[in-house]
C-alpha cells in the first residue's frame, strides 16, 4: 500500500515574495501574482490523489485565506524566521506522516506530476529524495518518509546542498514539476507548458 502524504508548502508575505518577479506583468500588482502562482501550486497539490493534507505555512492573511478556500490547512509562520524553518515547522505539525515540502511558485503543477514523483519517491523508503527544478540547481521537491526528518536545505544551489545532505535526486520526466518561477523568462515557459487558472487569468488578454 502506497503512503499519502502531508504536503508542506511555505509562501511568504506577499510583499516579500518573488522579488525577482517585480514588474513582470505590466498592470498587474506584484502581490496579486505572488498570490496567483501560491494559489494554483497549492490547489494543484490539494488535487494530488497521494496527498492527505496540505499545510501552507505563511504570516500573510490573504495567503491563509487562500490556502482554506483551496482546500488546505493554513498554519502560521513565524516572522523572519525564514523558508528553511518554515518547512521544518510545517514539517513538524506532519506528525508521523510521510512529508513533502514543496516549493509555492509552481503554477504550472499537474496533479499527475506530483503524485509520480511521490510514488517515486515511496519506493526507496528511509531515504529522503528530491527532484531538482528545470535548470538543475534549486530544488522544487524534498520529500522523507515516515521517521525520517525533512531537514531542508533550500536556497542558492540546493540541490547540490540536499545531495550533500544525504538526499537521493529523483530524474522523472515531470515538466511541470521542475519549472518553478523566479523570473519573467520562468513565467513564460510555465505559461507554454499551462498555467493553473489563478496565473493563466493574469496573463492570458481577456476576450
Amino acid at each position: 500500500m502506497q503512503p499519502t502524504w502531508t504536503v508542506v508548502v511555505p509562501v511568504k508575505r506577499l510583499d516579500a515574495a518573488k522579488s525577482r518577479l517585480r514588474g513582470a506583468l505590466t498592470g498587474v500588482p506584484h502581490e496579486e501574482l505572488a498570490l496567483a502562482l501560491a494559489a494554483d501550486t497549492v490547489r494543484a497539490a490539494v488535487a494530488c490523489p497521494e496527498v492527505a493534507e496540505v499545510l501552507v505555512v505563511t504570516a500573510d492573511p490573504a495567503v491563509a485565506a487562500e490556502a482554506g478556500a483551496a482546500g488546505a490547512r493554513a498554519v502560521a509562520d513565524r516572522p523572519d524566521a525564514g523558508l528553511n524553518a518554515a518547512f521544518r515547522h510545517g514539517a513538524q505539525l506532519a506528525g508521523r506522516s510521510w512529508v513533502a515540502g514543496l516549493t509555492a511558485d509552481l503554477p504550472a503543477l499537474r496533479p499527475a506530476e506530483l503524485a509520480a514523483a511521490l510514488r517515486a519517491a515511496a519506493a526507496t523508503p528511509g531515504v529522503r529524495r528530491f527532484v531538482a527544478d528545470a535548470p538543475g540547481t534549486g530544488t522544487v521537491l524534498l520529500a522523507a518518509p515516515t521517521g525520517v526528518p525533512l531537514d531542508p536545505r533550500f536556497g542558492v544551489g540546493s540541490a547540490a546542498a540536499h545531495r550533500a545532505s544525504g538526499a537521493l535526486p529523483l530524474t522523472g520526466d515531470w515538466p511541470s514539476l521542475r519549472r518553478d518561477v523566479d523570473t519573467a523568462a520562468d513565467l513564460a515557459a510555465a505559461a507554454r507548458l499551462g498555467l493553473g487558472p489563478r496565473s493563466a487569468a493574469l496573463t492570458v488578454p481577456s476576450a
